[in-house]
């Protein structure tokens, strides 16, 4: 039995609504999966002074985030490879339990040490939920009806960005920042029984052995390469010791897990699905949106707050041009996919209009009103909705069903990848923007207004006498102009590759169309 025509309910065959019903009862299951994942950092971010105020350890602070993020990074390649081998279902469950227990953990550590290592584990969860979401809708809806489902991922991801720090506030306040880990564990405990009941895959056991040293050797060059854009320009200085060396040691490590992924019986992500060039392509528009979405999303609240004047709620909110036009976007590109078929023209459609909006963003100054703003984030939400999901899709369809598992893990960590960069590279250009605009209006008092920093609170904004603000409003437009003018340019390379993608026939029309006709579900194509 192919895992595509694989059931997910006891209903007999050739009966349509009970299956139907059963692939929405484990999608749903799915997108808490998902929400699990995607809410855990940003709920945490609003909880972290008041963990700081109770455990201490301020110097390590950045550590709560930044283990997390190396664990899911280096985990996500591995999880894809081992459902891949050994069966989606089993390694999607030990992904949830491993992420409950990091979260039941997190939540009663008494010291800022013990919450940096449980989160690490926490991190090694959330690595297989996302991998582990994409895959599975992989194997139970092809690709020619996978659009139908874009809108509610999407949704989800918008809701994850809305809510997760309106959400982690409310929390702390109210429950305490504990219980911003406590939360994962009834979300868990209802997507663990929805998915062990309602969903069933094929089992599998591979003969070859899980790929151990290129798994080693891809962690190493991926926790390297995080290191150097989450401590660049902020912990260590670009050109210090630590950055190069902890860059040499990402390439060493990188080009040591291509050799051995060449020898390896069972390697861990199999080189030969880069000579397809739909694939090699649409990793290259997941790392550019990766790269622009969280950089836009990071600095585009900054802005809000010091220059338009919003306060940090209400900066979230004020994100929802951009998450809406997302959301209806990748709805009706799915929609569109699933009745035509096609999808050539999306992924070029979105990059103009991901350029488009990055470099109207570009635009934006002290005088630039909210209204306008909100304009330029719904032409950027645009683009990310032709692009989220549809690189996924494409990236699915362009190997064949056995490497599903490796193929969404490859493009989840080039996303991911993307995002570190985006974070890191923005970030540098903002910070460097604000100061020396900064320093040529204000001089000497320059450092005394910012603390040395180019991010101030609203409080401390409030603070600063009248002149000074003034400075500081213009420098931070312009560290964003700057910022979003080079996130444009970097969104070119999305086109260019998009301009390069075939139309290749998408697999399947699926189990459902099959019991219409009364007929067996077609098994799917060949890559």
């Amino acid at each position: 039995m192919s895992q595509s025509t694989a059931a997910v309910s006891d209903a007999a065959p050739g009966t349509e609504e009970p299956r139907t019903r059963s692939v929405r009862v484990v999608l749903m299951a799915l997108l808490i999966a998902m929400m699990l994942a995607m809410l855990d950092n940003m709920i945490i971010g609003t909880a972290m002074p008041t963990i700081v105020g109770e455990l201490g350890g301020v110097a390590h602070l950045s550590w709560v985030v930044t283990a997390y993020t190396l664990a899911t990074a280096a985990s996500t390649p591995i999880w894809g490879k081992v459902g891949d081998m050994y069966g989606r279902k089993g390694a999607f469950l030990s992904s949830i339990v491993i992420f409950l227990i990091g979260s039941a953990l997190s939540g009663i550590a008494q010291n800022m040490g013990e919450l940096i290592a449980f989160r690490a584990v926490q991190g090694l969860g959330a690595g297989g939920l996302m991998v582990g979401v994409m895959a599975i809708i992989g194997d139970l809806i092809p690709p020619r009806e996978r659009g139908r489902y874009q809108g509610m991922i999407a949704g989800v991801m918008a809701l994850a960005m809305i809510g997760g720090p309106s959400l982690g506030g409310f929390i702390t306040d109210h429950w305490g920042w504990r219980w911003t880990f406590y939360i994962n564990l009834p979300l868990g405990a209802v997507a663990l029984v929805m998915i062990t009941s309602v969903l069933h895959l094929p089992k599998r056991r591979a003969q070859g052995r899980i790929d151990y040293l290129g798994a080693g050797l891809l962690t190493v060059g991926i926790t390297a390469i995080v290191l150097v854009t989450t401590w660049g320009g902020s912990e260590y200085d670009w050109a210090s010791g630590q950055i190069i060396g902890l860059a040499v040691l990402g390439v060493l490590a990188l080009a040591a897990f291509l050799f051995a992924e060449r020898r390896a019986a069972e390697p861990v992500v199999p080189l030969h699905i880069f000579r397809n060039r739909n694939f090699t392509l649409v990793a290259i528009v997941g790392f550019v949106t990766g790269f622009v979405m969280f950089g836009g999303t990071l600095y585009l609240p900054l802005y809000q707050q010091a220059v338009q004047g919003a306060s940090a709620t209400n900066s979230g909110l004020q994100l929802l041009p951009m998450l809406l036009g997302m959301m209806i976007v990748s709805m009706l590109a799915g929609r569109w996919t699933s009745s035509t078929g096609r999808y050539r023209a999306l992924p070029i459609v979105g990059s103009v209009l991901m350029v488009a909006g990055m470099l109207l963003l570009s635009t934006m100054g002290v005088d630039t009103s909210r209204v306008t703003s909100g304009v330029f984030m719904a032409v950027l939400g645009a683009g990310m909705g032709f692009l989220m999901q549809t690189s996924m899709l494409i990236a699915q369809n362009s190997v064949e069903m056995k490497d599903i598992g490796v193929a969404s893990s490859t493009s989840t960590l080039f996303r991911t990848l993307g995002s570190s960069f985006g974070v890191a590279v923005m970030g540098a250009l903002f910070t460097n923007a604000v100061q020396d605009e900064m320093a040529s209006r204000v001089g000497a008092d320059a450092d005394a207004a910012t603390g040395e920093s180019a991010q101030l609170t609203a409080d401390a904004l409030a603070a600063l006498p009248a002149p000074l603000r003034e400075a500081y409003e213009y420098a931070v437009s312009s560290g964003t102009h700057m910022a979003f003018l080079v996130g444009g340019l970097i969104a070119v390379l999305s086109l260019a590759a998009a301009l390069f993608v075939r139309e290749t026939p998408l697999r399947g029309s699926g189990p459902a169309k099959a019991a219409e006709s009364g007929g067996p579900a077609p098994a799917p194509a060949a890559a």
